[in-house]
């Protein structure tokens, strides 16, 4: 038997409201499908399952409320009765609930992926069964509210035209509430950060003018909706510092640090309506810059629209930041708990610089690292900003 258990989708995360059901009793599941819909106080995310089964309960149901670790779903591995689920739970391995179709309940009248607030909701059952008056239906088209998604207040359950025009006005309303909310989440895992890790500080000046004669060329040979960014070169160099300093990627956990293989770097990405995410480009080290390129592009079109998966938001392993195109020159980031360390970026600028024996301008960008003093020290995060350095000096070996 399989608990299917709300996962923790951040350090600032600690319940979610489950939006959807993408699955009913009796479908089969398998390792890496979304079965869920879960709202956090950033984004409505995608949530997967990490094991093979059939769906046997569905035990929290669509506008629910619930901590992180709670049980949503009791699921059967391969050749597992249902017979012996339903006795265990008897003996309290589990509770049992009726399972019901997967109908979504409504998230203010709207879609919960929608962007910039646009009404909307998901698919319940068809609106053709729903009793509603013609006014509210003409409505709820004007005002592109999803009748399916609301629970009607008039005569056996009804929907009537104050139930669509208090969905629309929530529906104005929520944005601004979400940010309210992810302000919340981020003031409190930053300050978590700041009172539990012994923060130090490094930066280093990098010289790109590799880098830049590189992704010129490589980019002349590329329609412009392939081209490279230079933030990807950025990203695939610190995943790949990485492998060698393996002490700079996982999580601090339960008094130690437990190191990750997989190099899952999180980006941080700026939200149209405020706050920030930082969902995970899985596996970094191991992709070829064209493919990095374009799941980065996906990202973070995913993220401002509000639709990312479970693994983004919960795997990364260290996060980077790139604020240069906001202007500033270096950055000096907070850890995202449990990470032991972010990498930050700044705005391209021209130096003086000393090559070769001689004076001339270079185009250099400061990278900086934020990290844990339980886990590294200033030597081995030097050690790790000059290998990030030096291999942005061969951005074909990336």
């Amino acid at each position: 038997m399989i608990e299917f258990k709300l996962p923790s989708l951040g350090s600032d995360m600690d319940e979610g409201k489950l939006l959807a059901w993408h699955v009913q009793p009796g479908d089969t599941v398998k390792r890496g499908q979304v079965v869920a819909v879960v709202d956090t106080s950033k984004a409505a995310v995608d949530v997967e399952i990490w094991q093979d089964g059939t769906v046997a309960q569905l035990l929290v149901q669509p506008g629910e409320t619930v901590p992180v670790g709670t049980v949503l779903a009791i699921v059967l591995e391969p050749g597992e009765a249902a017979s012996a689920v339903i006795a265990r739970a008897g003996e309290g391995v589990a509770p049992v609930r009726p399972a019901t179709a997967a109908a979504p309940a409504p998230l203010s009248g709207s879609a919960p992926r929608m962007p910039d607030g646009v009404a909307g909701g998901v698919a319940a059952t068809p609106s053709a069964r729903r009793r509603i008056s013609p006014a509210a239906r003409k409505k709820a088209a004007e005002y592109g509210v999803n009748v399916d998604a609301l629970n009607g207040t008039g005569a056996d359950g009804a929907i009537t035209l104050q139930d669509v025009e208090a969905a629309a006005q929530a529906a104005k309303a929520a944005p601004a509430d979400r940010q309210a909310e992810m302000r919340k989440a981020i003031a409190a895992a930053m300050s978590r950060s700041k009172r539990e890790i012994p923060h130090y500080y490094l930066s280093e000046p990098v010289a790109m003018r590799a880098a830049l004669d590189w992704l010129a060329a490589a980019n002349a040979e590329r329609p412009v909706t392939d081209r490279l960014l230079l933030a990807v070169l950025q990203l695939k160099a610190v995943a790949l510092a990485l492998r060698r300093f393996p002490d700079m990627n996982g999580y601090y956990r339960d008094g130690a640090f437990q190191p990750v293989a997989a190099a899952h770097v999180g980006v941080a990405i700026a939200l149209r309506q405020g706050g920030l995410v930082a969902p995970a480009l899985l596996d970094a080290a191991d992709k070829p810059l064209d493919q990095l390129m374009r799941e980065l592009s996906d990202l973070v079109r995913r993220a401002r629209a509000g639709s990312l998966r479970s693994s983004e938001m919960g795997d990364a392993t260290i996060t980077v930041t790139n604020l240069g195109e906001q202007g500033v020159e270096m950055v000096a980031g907070v850890i995202y708990p449990p990470q032991v360390a972010l990498v930050g970026f700044g705005r391209l600028t021209e130096r003086p610089w000393v090559r070769d024996g001689g004076l001339c301008v270079m185009p250099v960008v400061t990278a900086s690292l934020a990290a844990d003093h339980r886990v590294t020290d200033g030597h081995r995060g030097a050690l790790f900003l000059a290998a990030v350095r030096d291999l942005l000096q061969d951005p074909a070996a990336l």
